[in-house]
């Protein structure tokens, strides 16, 4: 991909947000299929679903973990709330583009500053807050390797390259 300098003209920090929101939905669920795809790889057909048991358990506690809890359940509260951060995440990295517009003058910058970000995530969350909080399932039980590819590419790159594409297809029509 060439690198593209734009001019910036400022857009509402709604706008931003809106799409920060729409990108955080698509780079979440790209970021569970890896999540899940790979846990199954390295660990079998179960481990599918572990992923969501991990995220379920920071609204069910510890014992969601448990391959005797239900995985409805699990799942289901661990996917609602992977998808409520998902957004959030996504929206505080609009929000951020929306007051440093620097970091949308071309395709590269706007889609590294979105894997920084990615990769920033996956350091705070599970090394400063997990422990934090209470949550050493995160840190203890999951892959770095995995970890840094799916935050770093598979949420970060992914809603970079979201937000690049509407926000050129935004100019365009200007």
């Amino acid at each position: 991909m060439a690198t593209v300098e734009r001019a910036y003209a400022r857009i509402d920090t709604g706008w931003w947000v809106k799409h920060g929101v729409i990108g955080g939905i698509v780079a979440g669920i790209v970021f569970a299929m890896f999540e899940m795809i790979v846990a199954a790889l390295m660990d079998g057909a179960m481990a599918f679903w572990m992923p969501l048991r991990m995220i379920g358990a920071i609204i069910l506690g510890q014992q969601a973990l448990d391959p005797s809890y239900s995985l409805v359940n699990a799942a289901a509260v661990g996917f609602g709330s992977h998808m409520v951060m998902s957004m959030i995440f996504g929206a505080i990295f609009a929000l951020i583009v929306a007051y440093f517009p620097a970091l949308a003058r071309s395709s590269v910058g706007l889609i590294v500053a979105a894997s920084v970000y990615g990769l920033l995530l996956w350091l705070v969350n599970f090394y400063l807050i997990a422990p934090a909080a209470g949550w050493s399932w995160f840190p203890d039980k999951s892959n770095p390797v995995v970890q840094f590819f799916a935050h770093t590419f598979f949420f970060g790159t992914v809603s970079g390259i979201y937000l690049d594409r509407v926000y050129a297809s935004r100019r365009a029509t200007e």
